[in-house]
């Protein structure tokens, strides 16, 4: 089933990649979850083995039918997924540099992914 509320926050602290931040917090997945992960997530089949990413393109070979079918099947699915962090970064807090106590910086992103729930009526 497809939700599109926030369920839960990883903060990382200073500048970290989004794998780089999964792979600390050892968020604990149900295995017949399915992750959908954009193509700098590669290696997520190694934690997770329900996961779904781009095939990408080899030097100097071009993409198959195949391949490129699965990328935009794929694209469609993310889509929304996209869209939900296009919601949380309409909040200037979270899109500029955040100048506030470090301490509190998880705390302001669930307060902006409860107003986005809140918003539009996924809780």
């Amino acid at each position: 089933m497809l939700t599109l509320a926030i369920l839960s926050l990883v903060v990382g602290k200073g500048q970290q990649h989004d794998f780089s931040v999964f792979k600390d917090s050892r968020l604990l997945l149900h295995p017949d979850a399915l992750l959908l992960a954009d193509s700098g997530y590669q290696g997520m089949h190694k934690h997770h083995q329900n996961s779904t990413l781009p095939v990408k393109k080899k030097k100097g070979q071009p993409l198959s039918v195949e391949d490129k079918a699965h990328n935009k099947t794929l694209s469609k699915q993310r889509v929304f997924i996209e869209h939900i962090n296009r919601r949380c970064k309409i909040f200037r807090i979270v899109k500029d540099v955040y100048r506030g106590k470090h301490k509190n910086y998880s705390l302001t992103w669930n307060l902006v992914a409860a107003l986005v729930n809140l918003r539009y009526r996924c809780i």
